[in-house]
């Protein structure tokens, strides 16, 4: 793919600098009522009018079980009602902490504990279905739980005609609760895989400079006539900003799935509702691409996928449909966006080029000789951390310098990812980077997924294992690879560890905390 050069593209930090419900309406303003802001696998389409009125109706009642700038927890999949419910606590000051209840009871817990939650908002329907009672009994203990449907059934006719009237003035009532653009928008969670979960706090200005950053990055192609298919759930960073925030806050229809685990049913909502732009992971599309009947996809322009490395074969399963697929780079803790190839300024190789706004810095990492550990600052930065070892205490960023925790290259504001610097081992003097070891047996292996950890070994330091679920992997053929394409001997695995399936998170992304519990706890067999 060519190497394509544009000027960055003007992004306006200043008028970012609001809360997201004022960005809501100003879309509003902007592109009308009557456009349809949201659907999901229901087909009931919601307009930005009666999104912002939903969000006054049920903020408002919300607001009557809650405090001013409360934390309140948010269980919910991505449906309209997680829309609403999202700008509704942000319309009256109170600050959404989203869930991920494919955390388990453990992580639930903790995140509950770290951001103080006294109030948790969600359905009946939805705890049934995904049967979360275990998870909602643990975290729900000591605390008040709101079910939508039981609001529902208490919304008057005195409460929808307040929110028509405030319907007419919604700025006017929201000016009345507003927090501040450098105040908590929402709270996130890590997945604990490197350490305990921590509580990522994103301010409002962070939301809406990094929705608009995307935008200007990708206003060479994308426009407020896009449909977006997000089925990234909102728990997560790029499923809440890109996938929900920047088309919405940008004019453009969202369609809202629950899972992106269901290979069948996403394309299928995909060809019924003609999206043309599509957010996912490589194992996701991959699986939309073997699941989907012919005419499911051929509506997707283009797709940007972040959180892994995207595979040649999953690129050669979209060619049919005409897609082009885009890689993109963050992280929570950013908003998440901080880079993306876009069909106008790409480099093969690179997870794009930085978004407008965004300072960055190499530091240098001992036994690196080629790049270094990227650290940014920007108005996408996270306010801070909430910590189990200071609790209702905010970290914040030192100076606003954020270290991603990444080895990368830069090169005229592109990015090429090394890998994690907790993903290199140090074997007898020497880095080596645990993400180049898995591009090597990937190229050898390119249909299965594969992990390489690194376990103590007493004479050199560390020892490489791979954990793969290729049946029959060999390391004499991993031997033979290396030499002929001029890797080190020191890049070849000591050992391998086949498995029937890798460990990976609810966002699809490879579970390395687990997959190197997996590969301790069979070391005996190794």
């Amino acid at each position: 793919m060519a190497d394509t050069e544009r000027s960055l593209p003007v992004f306006d930090a200043a008028g970012a600098r609001i809360t997201l419900f004022q960005a809501l309406l100003q879309a509003v303003s902007r592109h009308g009522k009557s456009r349809v802001a949201v659907e999901d696998a229901e087909r009931k389409p919601l307009s930005y009018g009666n999104l912002v009125l939903g969000a006054l109706v049920l903020g408002r009642k919300l607001a009557g079980y809650t405090q001013p700038k409360e934390h309140v927890g948010v269980l919910l999949p991505n449906v309209q009602a997680l829309a609403v419910t999202l700008f509704g606590l942000s319309a009256f000051g109170r600050v959404p902490a989203l869930l991920n209840f494919t955390a388990g009871v453990k992580n639930l817990r903790a995140a509950g504990e770290l951001a103080e939650l006294k109030t948790i908002v969600t359905s009946r329907r939805f705890v049934d279905q995904a049967k979360l009672e275990d998870e909602l009994e643990a975290l729900g203990e000591n605390r008040r739980v709101i079910y939508l449907e039981d609001v529902r059934k208490e919304i008057t006719s005195l409460d929808k005609a307040l929110g028509a009237l405030s319907s007419l003035a919604p700025g006017l009532i929201h000016r009345s609760h507003a927090a501040a653009p450098d105040e908590a928008a929402v709270i996130l969670f890590t997945s604990g895989t490197e350490g305990k979960p921590k509580g990522v706090v994103l301010s409002h200005a962070n939301l809406v400079s990094n929705a608009r950053q995307i935008f200007a990055l990708a206003a060479g192609f994308l426009s407020e006539r896009d449909i977006v298919m997000n089925p990234l759930p909102a728990f997560h960073s790029f499923g809440l900003t890109a996938g929900l925030l920047m088309p919405l806050l940008s004019g453009m229809k969202v369609v809202l799935y629950p899972s992106p685990l269901h290979y069948k049913q996403v394309p299928k909502l995909i060809g019924e509702t003609g999206c043309t732009f599509l957010f996912a992971t490589d194992t996701f599309l991959q699986g939309y691409a073997r699941a989907a009947d012919p005419d499911d996809l051929k509506s997707v322009r283009y797709v940007v996928a972040g959180a892994e490395r995207v595979k040649p074969e999953t690129r050669r399963m979209w060619e049919p449909y005409g897609t082009m697929i885009l890689e993109g780079y963050g992280c929570t803790e950013c908003s998440p966006v901080l880079a993306c190839n876009t069909p106008v300024a790409m480099r093969e190789g690179s997870v794009g080029r930085l978004l407008p706004g965004i300072e960055a810095r190499l530091e240098p990492v001992e036994g690196i000789h080629e790049g270094g550990k990227l650290c940014v600052r920007g108005p996408n930065i996270m306010a801070g951390y909430l910590s189990a070892d200071a609790p209702g205490t905010l970290l914040p960023p030192e100076g606003g310098w954020h270290d991603t925790g990444d080895i990368v290259t830069l090169d005229d504001g592109f990015v090429t990812i090394k890998g994690r610097a907790k993903r290199f081992a140090k074997l007898g003097g020497e880095m080596v980077s645990l993400a180049a070891v898995e591009s090597m047996v990937s190229g050898l292996w390119p249909d299965t997924n594969h992990v390489v950890v690194a376990l103590p070994d007493a004479r050199k330091g560390e020892q490489l294992v791979l954990v793969t679920e290729k049946p029959n992997a060999e390391r004499s053929v991993l031997q033979e690879t290396a030499k002929v394409q001029g890797f080190p001997e020191l890049w070849v695995p000591r050992a391998i560890l086949v498995t029937n399936s890798i460990p990976v998170l609810g966002n699809g992304k490879i579970d390395y905390g687990a997959t190197l519990e997996l590969a301790r706890s069979r070391r005996s067999l190794l």
